[in-house]
């Protein structure tokens, strides 16, 4: 390898693997935003049950 140009090569594929990988990451993302829209209600009642699970899981590692 005379010019050390090609040494970015290596790189340019890299970047160019990574993007696409993030933009189809980012489509599938989107993709579940768009089909389940979620109201304050539901996320609320979401976070509520995590919560529970949350402390349930602590209340039994407590005992046990």
């Amino acid at each position: 390898m005379d010019q050390p140009i090609w040494m970015l090569v290596p790189w340019a594929v890299f970047a160019i693997a990574a993007g696409i990988k993030f933009w189809r990451f980012g489509a599938v993302v989107r993709r579940h935003l768009v089909t389940r829209p979620v109201t304050i209600d539901q996320a609320r009642q979401s976070l509520e049950r995590i919560w529970s699970r949350d402390q349930r899981a602590r209340d039994q590692q407590a005992r046990g």
